[in-house]
């Protein structure tokens, strides 16, 4: 299961991101950074399918996305 984890020290809202996001995973916040800008922010992390569009549209690198082992039943 990808987590998706944004830096929004980096994050400058160019929206990027998200309109190469194919499954929604991505919006723009309603709040304001400290540096003034709306940053990107996780909405439907269910929803990432891993595909790491939006790590290589960023032109800040502000996005990682790393993969956790979801917790197996026993």
């Amino acid at each position: 299961m990808p987590k998706v984890v944004i830096n929004t020290k980096y994050c400058k809202g160019c929206g990027l991101c998200v309109a190469f996001c194919p499954k929604g995973v991505l919006a723009m916040s309603a709040s304001i950074s400290p540096r003034g800008i709306n940053p990107a922010e996780v909405v439907d992390e269910k929803a990432c399918i891993g595909c790491l569009n939006c790590t290589m549209v960023c032109p800040d690198a502000a996005i990682e996305i790393f993969e956790v082992e979801a917790a197996r039943k026993q």
